[in-house]
């Protein structure tokens, strides 16, 4: 399918043709490659902080390159915080963007201009490799996944795509390469279901014997390799991964694309499993870290990020390759398994000090890890600008010259002076998303959470969520903590922000609320 977009005209301003005129002295077109974890947080590398897991390679990029203290994704949950990555737009203003079935359909159409799009337009090879999470499929459980999932990965902007169909946690267990599963068997047929099971077949909750990692809330449906998922699937034996080897193929996956793309422009999307449950890292990292398996898929991380530096360095493309390291959202301990992720936690912070974590409006929800690495082009050291990554969409348009159509990308922000360190200043104002879809809004230093229905606490993760009918207001400056709310005691400044978020919202609220 042929994409037509209207391209708005650039027009030079005198001081931006002086930015185009400086930038001349840049490598034109860096390659660019994304590593982004899955539910790891702030807390979690040694670089943030950390002292009971070490994790050299992650530091080794930040020790090259600037550490982000205060960046977000945009939402702290998965899916929206993909879609607003990819698409440079708040995934609350759409419809259909909260966390995804495994048979949901593609969330992203073909129609809708993206990241990897703009890349492509300016000459690049792009790749996708690891989590999806965003869908495949023209009707939600509808699909046939023995045939061509359409649209896919490679309708939207990928030249090359190898993922997973969903998450490790849901079925079908199956890896997608270029919308199509990999090692089907004709005879025995990929069945998925999020309605009901299919007669015969196994779960959880009904057949506990025969599972070697057992679920501590939910996950009881369909068991593979062992281990009880959300939703139902037969069929489809031969494709099935093995979970064990999951980061040991995407990291193949991930320094092949790179491997095959050395001589040209490329930029690769790696999302990785780690640390997403169910945590089952490979047999060389499984007892090394002490805190059990979520504490070796740490280890696994760090290795996958070793394995694309390396490779990298091997070729010759590090200079004017930039990495960018983070993750979806923040951390979750017990999500879902019983895999001694809490008992064997001891004194470590997956959050840092950060309050809440994965689901929540506090900031360990959303404030992850992040670093940028281009040796040569970026100056070491620590940003504690406000910045989030709905805004790299923008800032690669900016730092490639290349116009957006109209519409495109329309809540991401140009900030490429922040982002290589360059300047401390980033966004004026960012709106951040928790699982119930109630939305803070911040400055940087005063946050304000907007009134919203649904738990204050979830007890199954041990995770404040945030939710409240009373207005929260916290000074991060003092008291990064959140736990004290100024609401009452600063009546103008809750209004102040309240204003700043209803103009951002702008009445283009697609999600429903709790």
């Amino acid at each position: 399918m042929e994409k037509r977009y209207f391209v708005l005209p650039l027009v030079l301003t005198p001081c931006l043709a002086q930015q185009i005129v400086a930038q001349n002295n840049e490598p034109q077109r860096p390659n660019v490659v994304f590593i982004y974890a899955d539910d790891i947080g702030f807390g979690d590398f040694s670089c943030n902080g950390a002292k009971t897991i070490h994790t050299p390679n992650v530091d080794r990029a930040a020790a090259q390159g600037v550490r982000f203290t205060n960046a977000h994704s945009a939402a702290a949950t998965s899916t929206p915080s993909r879609y607003a990555m990819l698409t440079g737009e708040y995934a609350w203003r759409k419809a259909g963007t909260g966390i995804a079935d495994g048979d949901a359909a593609s969330i992203i159409r073909p129609e809708r201009y993206t990241m990897p799009d703009m890349f492509k337009q300016s000459g690049y090879a792009t790749g996708v490799v690891g989590k999806w999470h965003l869908g495949l499929g023209d009707k939600g459980g509808e699909q046939d996944w023995n045939k061509p999932l359409k649209p896919g990965t490679n309708d939207i902007g990928f030249d090359y795509s190898f993922i997973m169909a969903a998450t490790g946690d849901r079925v079908p267990c199956v890896f997608v390469e270029n919308d199509q599963v990999i090692n089907i068997d004709p005879a025995d047929p990929i069945q998925v279901s999020y309605k009901k099971n299919f007669p015969g077949e196994p779960t959880g909750k009904n057949n506990p014997e025969l599972l070697v990692m057992h679920p501590s809330h939910g996950h009881d449906m369909s068991i593979v390799n062992g281990i009880s998922r959300i939703g139902f699937m037969k069929g489809g034996k031969s494709a099935l991964w093995k979970d064990d080897k999951i980061a040991e193929t995407l990291t193949g996956k991930a320094v092949s694309f790179i491997e095959k793309h050395k001589d040209a422009p490329f930029f690769l999307y790696f999302a990785t499993q780690d640390a997403h449950v169910p945590r089952v890292p490979g047999a060389q990292f499984v007892g090394k870290s002490g805190m059990g398996p979520r504490g070796d898929c740490l280890l696994e991380f760090d290795w996958s990020v070793g394995e694309i530096l390396n490779t990298l360095e091997e070729l010759g493309l590090d200079k004017n390759t930039l990495v960018i390291i983070s993750s979806d959202n923040g951390p979750v301990v017990d999500d879902g398994y019983k895999d001694q992720a809490v008992e064997l936690l001891g004194d470590h912070k997956p959050g840092g000090e950060y309050r809440g974590g994965k689901y929540s409006i506090y900031e360990a929800g959303t404030r992850v890890p992040c670093i940028w690495r281009w040796p040569g082009q970026i100056k070491p050291g620590v940003s504690d600008a406000l910045l989030c990554q709905i805004d790299w969409f923008a800032t690669f348009a900016q730092m490639l010259n290349q116009s957006l159509p109209e519409g495109a990308a329309p809540d991401s922000r140009p900030m490429k002076a922040a982002w290589m360190g360059k300047e401390k200043k980033g966004r004026d104002y960012l709106v951040l998303q928790n699982a119930q879809n109630n939305l803070s809004i911040t400055d940087g230093r005063w946050k304000y959470v907007r009134p919203g229905k649904g738990p204050a606490y979830n007890k199954t993760v041990n995770i404040e969520l945030g939710n409240s009918m009373e207005p929260q207001l916290y000074d991060l400056k003092k008291d990064v903590g959140e736990k004290n709310n100024l609401a009452k005691e600063q009546p103008k400044r809750v209004q102040q922000l309240s204003t700043e978020l209803e103009k951002v919202v702008d009445g283009r609220y697609g999600l429903p609320l709790y």
